[in-house]
């Protein structure tokens, strides 16, 4: 009922009743009808902002935990000048984050202010699916010098959006039908901000890109976009190394587990909270749920995603891949930061506890010499790749049995951090250093509370500008630039994005994918 619904109300407000492509009959930029009622934006430099505006209804009461329902209708205009508010999240040290709110599945639209129908760009931001907020990028640039639409969206996280319980239609996956969600909506409603709906490409940072390969794969998703941006996340991507109790931790495991381990977790998420049954979970006030757990996996097995992704066939669409050169950094930082440094003594630990009989084997693949003797930046080069650049690879290459890839690397060591970096390690081309070059920021966003990254200097303004280019040209035709060869998993170079010259990576011989490959398959 509801998409008939939608499909009804996409056609009205593609045409307009008064031929204004959604602008209510009064050539009012500003002023735009959506299939829930009219908002309006305001206008800031070169880019028209619509914000706040719901996609899906609060899923509260009985609708946690349950696919997302249509958002209600609402009278006369709805001011859309500030954006909602995040979904439930800790805020780093274990508490929950202030000024977050279960009726959080909003959206925000930028588009420049040019006539034309536009590609469309949709932004599925990162945080592990624990964190994050949509709103705190900041796409204005990208949609002015791209000439595109730039749809960031927030979609639940954590237990509320990822919790596994027997018997709970969705299970495991509430955060990626939200996203769906979004989709449809950008559908249904592109046109009225000026976008075409049938050149839709999603984009996505870390846990953001593990969320759109899912889509990739998920028959939920089939036919809601055309094109697809993964940055530093992948459907191979391995959970990072990370600090606990001590000790520096690592993980063989990706994002996807089994439904029935996703509801045993749930089951004990449950008795946590002296529950038993989902009737008192959803009574749970969010900051307990928060405040228990994340436990954010996302279940495979399910109608979402029937198959894991690494296994699952994709939709044929063409696909933008790539990382940044020194991922790991950022979470090797924060291992130091919260367990002590990384000596060479406990260096030597941690390769024993985490390769075993092979850890002589990625000791000298990754001597010491080659990083100034620091076992830190030894480490934080084994853990990229291992967890994300190799994975990444493998991801191109078996999208690229039946879709055009293109590869890419970010390697500006000189780049602003997402993130303050808590010890003297060099941040190099951490992890998320390219956003920076992407999104403007803002007060907040992901670069932490009250924490920006320094401004870009000229010269890494022009390399801003390209890869603002790059990924939009790609939203418009499918290619980020004529002179971009595909990427073959015979020959798997990746275009570099750094100071200076053009280059290009091969990503298997710089990042040792032969040794990672072959551990993966003993």
């Amino acid at each position: 009922m509801w998409a008939v619904a939608a499909v009804a109300m996409s056609m009205l407000v593609a045409c307009g009743p008064d031929g204004d492509g959604g602008r209510a009959g009064t050539g009012d930029p500003l002023l735009v009808r959506t299939s829930s009622g009219e908002v309006r934006g305001h206008a800031d430099g070169e880019a028209r902002r619509f914000a706040g505006i719901p996609y899906a209804a609060a899923p509260t009461g009985e609708r946690r935990w349950a696919a997302p329902q249509p958002a209600a209708p609402w009278p006369g205009v709805r001011d859309a000048v500030r954006p909602g508010p995040p979904c439930p999240q800790g805020d780093g040290t274990g508490k929950p984050l202030a000024g977050t709110s279960e009726d959080c599945l909003n959206l925000e639209v930028t588009a420049p202010r040019s006539e034309g129908a536009k590609p469309v760009m949709v932004w599925l931001h990162g945080g592990g699916n624990d964190t994050g907020h949509g709103s705190e990028y900041d796409p204005a640039r990208m949609a002015a010098i791209g000439d595109v639409i730039v749809v960031t969206v927030d979609y639940r996280l954590g237990a509320l959006g990822f919790l596994g319980y027997p018997g709970l239609p969705g299970s495991g996956s509430f955060g990626l039908l939200d996203q769906q969600a979004a989709l449809r909506w950008v559908r249904d409603n592109a046109a009225a901000f000026g976008g075409d709906p049938d050149n839709v490409t999603v984009f996505g940072q870390s846990a953001g890109a593990v969320d759109a390969c899912a889509q990739l794969t998920s028959p939920g998703a089939r036919g809601l976009f055309h094109k697809v941006i993964l940055q530093s996340g992948s459907c191979h991507t391995l959970i990072p190394s990370a600090g606990a109790g001590g000790r520096i931790l690592t993980s063989a495991d990706t994002f996807w587990a089994p439904l029935d381990a996703r509801e045993r977790q749930g089951e004990s998420l449950a008795a946590e909270l002296h529950c038993a049954d989902l009737a008192c979970l959803r009574r749970i006030p969010p900051e307990d749920l928060v405040r228990a757990t994340s436990r954010a996996g996302i279940a495979v097995g399910t109608p979402t995603l029937p198959v894991a992704p690494d296994r699952a066939d994709a939709a044929p669409v063409p696909v933008l891949s790539g990382t940044t050169r020194d991922e790991s950094r950022l979470t090797t930082m924060y291992a130091e930061f919260t367990t002590g440094p990384l000596t060479r003594e406990r260096y030597e630990q941690v390769l024993t506890q985490a390769f075993g009989t092979a850890a002589d084997e990625v000791r000298s693949r990754y001597p010491l010499r080659d990083y100034d003797d620091q076992p830190r930046l030894a480490f934080s080069a084994i853990d990229t790749d291992r967890v994300f650049a190799c994975p990444q690879l493998a991801t191109g290459r078996r999208l690229a049995a039946g879709s055009a890839v293109y590869a890419y690397e970010f390697a500006d060591r000189t780049a602003p951090t997402m993130s303050p970096f808590l010890t003297d390690m060099p941040a190099g081309a951490a992890h998320g250093s390219e956003l920076a070059y992407l999104f403007g920021a803002r007060s907040g966003g992901p670069w932490g509370p009250g924490f920006a990254p320094q401004p870009l200097s000229a010269e890494q303004r022009d390399l801003s500008d390209a890869m603002i280019r790059a990924w939009t040209g790609f939203a418009r035709t499918g290619r980020p630039a004529e002179t971009w060869p595909a990427f073959t998993p015979d020959r798997p170079r990746a275009h570099t994005f750094a100071l200076g010259a053009a280059d290009s990576t091969d990503v298997a011989t710089a990042h040792h994918c032969d040794l990672w490959d072959g551990l993966a398959r003993r």
